[in-house]
């Protein structure tokens, strides 16, 4: 398969949260790059739940090879600053 993509694109975007939301029909992963007390959305994407399902398991398996690779990753904090606590 070809991907079509241009220039600013494939430089990507630095994000260090996420903030993911649901409803019945798809999830939406809101990532931002945060610089307290701003932050700026740089992507929205939106799922259906059997894709998350999907992206989860190939997240889990590359996490797994990268420690196989480089060793244990800890986990980040969980957030403290206002805007984004766990709801």
């Amino acid at each position: 398969m070809q991907i079509r993509f241009d220039d600013k694109t494939l430089q990507g975007v630095y994000a260090n949260a996420v903030q993911v939301q649901f409803n019945k029909e798809e999830f939406v992963l809101d990532f931002m790059n945060t610089f307290p007390p701003m932050a700026t959305l740089n992507a929205r994407i939106i799922l259906s739940p059997a894709h998350v399902k999907r992206l989860r398991n190939v997240l889990e398996d590359l996490v797994k090879k990268y420690e196989g690779s480089f060793g244990a990753v800890e986990a980040a904090s969980e957030p403290t600053e206002i805007g984004f606590q766990p709801k």
